[in-house]
């Protein structure tokens, strides 16, 4: 096999505490990560030659940025190969939105390359060169829908009840960087047990600092509000809503203002990867 074509999903955080903020800068966080089976689609291909490219037209990103062209080049350096590789991505997750994309691609290619190029690493090895790159890489390596401590990379799989998602993206891209830094944001939330969000639920601390930086996001937020119980995902743009049926999700998104996106989707509790991958 020299090629495999992949869904690379996308993911919600149901919820986000920040519990804490460390001395290397990084945040604590208490998060619940629901896989979606929405995502981008790739094509990775192993080549012949050194070569290492990553086509991608959705984004104007030059290749060496791309998550995904880092983690190929991560992986080949830590193996000390030569190998080359093929990366095409049918972005269809809004970037910046919250909702894993970048870090879903880069998953997608540790895991792949790994099987394409014959390395034999461990998926707890590959979850481990992921998190170089991002904290949510280990969450899409692993590809189970997770509970999240740390700074994101300390996971539980937790089964998660089958639910319907409408997710609105705003016309903005948010800078996670600027969220974190920002002085309002709160840092001291006290944990929860997972016992707890499933009994009551749990708010993301970050949204009230994203709402008043992007004013699109707290639009998006007011008008979803009128159909459902809205929240954003992460420390993104994109916001959604959770319906008892994808009918009933559709019918929203059927009202969403003509200069909005949106798409639906469903939770899932495993990554279509596992699937293909094992």
């Amino acid at each position: 096999m020299t090629s495999l074509q992949l869904r690379s999903p996308a993911k919600l955080n149901l919820f986000l505490h920040i519990t804490g903020r460390r001395e290397d800068g990084y945040h604590e966080l208490q998060t619940l990560f629901q896989l979606l089976d929405f995502g981008d689609e790739m094509r990775i291909t192993a080549t012949d030659d050194s070569a290492l490219t990553v086509s991608c037209p959705q984004l104007q990103l030059p290749e060496q940025q791309n998550l995904a062209w880092r983690a190929a080049e991560l992986l080949r350096k830590h193996c000390k190969s030569g190998a080359g590789a093929h990366i095409t991505i049918d972005k269809r997750i809004p970037a910046g939105g919250g909702l894993g994309g970048g870090s879903s691609n880069a998953a997608t290619v540790l895991l792949a390359l790994n099987q394409l190029w014959e390395l034999g690493l461990s998926r707890a090895k590959l979850g481990q060169l992921g998190l170089k790159l991002g904290a949510d890489v280990p969450l899409f390596v692993h590809g189970r829908s997770a509970w999240a401590e740390g700074i994101g990379e300390q996971l539980e799989p937790v089964e998660i009840p089958a639910s319907h998602y409408l997710v609105v993206a705003p016309a903005c891209a948010v800078a996670t960087a600027e969220v974190f830094s920002h002085r309002q944001l709160t840092r001291n939330t006290s944990p929860i047990t997972i016992a707890a969000f499933f009994e009551g639920g749990a708010p993301n601390d970050c949204e009230s600092v994203v709402r008043q930086l992007y004013p699109e996001v707290d639009k998006a937020l007011i008008w979803l509000g009128k159909f459902g119980q809205p929240q954003l995902t992460g420390t993104g743009s994109c916001v959604f809503s959770a319906y008892a049926s994808r009918a009933e999700a559709e019918a929203v998104k059927d009202q969403l203002p003509d200069n909005w996106q949106g798409f639906v989707a469903s939770g899932i509790n495993e990554s279509p990867l596992l699937k293909v991958l094992g």
